[in-house]
């Protein structure tokens, strides 16, 4: 048996998670694709190695995957619809023919948990069969509103009752923390999205402390609860303010110590969890792989550097592929690497940087600055967008089916 690159990774550390960061419902499209593109020599190991991350057939009729859980978001219910858009505009006009009186929106919002329902339904026996462990799917609260508390309060109200596997994704924002202490208190998983800095995480764990307490007063039933907190990893350096302050200041940060700092943030949430004991789990995500056409050597510091830890990862498609087509130049994991840190002059270049500063250190932010973040307000416009686009392909599927209907 050839291990794909993730599992090795997994073997690091026993409790370490790999997760699949796309609609479940594509999958099988996806891998269909990268096996008709695969080496010769690769097909037959590659094909075990996708059937062992996951078989729809499988985990939906015995509960086994080797994917943990799955995260979702606008872009990706998004990608969901543009791979069948024939099943989505027949379910567009059920949704329309059961609620006539519905607007664009409210349609929209209907499609969007639907397919955030058929995702979780189809991983729901890995839920069962792991105890309530395992087989989660996030669905995520409407990212053009991470301000607005009432109206993400109703979105998570929704996306709660669809089923217990149903993970709410919540925004880093203070407003998102009301929320996620207020579920959390509910006895509600909840995944932190839009979060890269040490002072989001921290006040994203006070909330979850602070709801766990209500919980437990209340004698809400947490035997199945669930904490995850997002580092969206690559974001942090590359979309952010932290290049173009360096550049200003005539700084010098190369492109390692931009990764080098991302993880340094992650490695500094990382270890306030362990030595806190708090329940909650880094999640890292938006991992990226480097290629030295010179060596054909690859690497993804994102990944490799984290080695070891307790760790969720989830993986988008891509990254995953990518990571395929490089497996026999990306080193052996380092069951150690989790514990190395930054070099002390690496850090203190970062650290001349005001972007740098409020991501890293444990005062870097008020609750009241999450929102304006460089790089959440860069990712949050980004999933308004595909917010936006899925709208308009309601928009367009419900002006035809009253264009039919008059």
């Amino acid at each position: 048996m050839t291990e794909n690159v993730l599992e090795k990774l997994a073997a690091t550390n026993p409790n370490c998670e790999i997760w699949w960061d796309s609609s479940p419902l594509v999958y099988r499209q996806w891998a269909t694709k990268v096996l008709t593109d695969a080496p010769e020599a690769k097909r037959e190991s590659w094909t075990e190695q996708l059937d062992r991350l996951f078989d729809p057939e499988t985990a939906h009729q015995s509960g086994i995957m080797g994917f943990h859980g799955v995260t979702t978001n606008p872009p990706l219910s998004l990608q969901a619809i543009q791979a069948d858009p024939e099943y989505w505009i027949g379910e567009i006009h059920r949704l329309i023919d059961q609620n006539p009186k519905d607007d664009v929106e409210a349609i929209y919002w209907k499609a969007y948990l639907e397919t955030v329902r058929r995702g979780a339904e189809l991983i729901l026996p890995v839920f069962k069969k792991s105890g309530g462990k395992y087989g989660f799917l996030s669905g995520q609260v409407d990212p053009r509103f991470v301000t607005d508390l009432d109206r993400m309060r109703a979105n998570a109200a929704d996306l709660k009752a669809i089923g217990p596997n149903v993970m709410v994704k919540v925004p880093g924002s203070k407003e998102g923390y009301q929320l996620i202490e207020e579920l959390t208190a509910e006895g509600v998983s909840t995944n932190n999205t839009t979060s890269f800095t040490v002072p989001q995480y921290k006040a994203c764990m006070d909330a979850v402390s602070r709801g766990l307490a209500r919980a437990k007063s209340n004698g809400i039933d947490l035997s199945n609860w669930r904490s995850v907190i997002t580092h969206m990893s690559a974001r942090l350096g590359n979309i952010g303010d932290l290049l173009w302050q360096a550049k200003e200041r005539g700084i010098n940060v190369t492109p390692e110590e931009v990764t080098l700092g991302e993880l340094a943030v992650m490695k500094r949430a990382y270890r306030y969890i362990q030595e806190t004991g708090h329940p909650s789990k880094m999640l890292m995500c938006s991992m990226r792989v480097t290629h030295d056409p010179v060596t054909n050597k690859a690497s993804s510091w994102h990944i490799e550097k984290l080695a070891g830890g307790d760790f969720v990862y989830t993986c988008p498609p891509s990254y995953i592929s990518t990571l395929m087509q490089h497996e026999d130049s990306i080193a052996p994991f380092d069951g150690n690497a989790i514990n190395e840190d930054i070099s002390g002059d690496s850090l203190n270049k970062l650290l001349q940087l005001p972007y740098f500063r409020q991501a890293y250190e444990f005062d870097g932010m008020e609750s009241d600055e999450f929102s304006q973040f460089g790089a959440f307000t860069a990712t949050a416009a980004e999933f308004a967008v595909a917010t936006r686009k899925t709208i308009d392909f309601v928009a367009r599927v419900y002006a035809d089916a009253k264009r039919q209907a008059a």
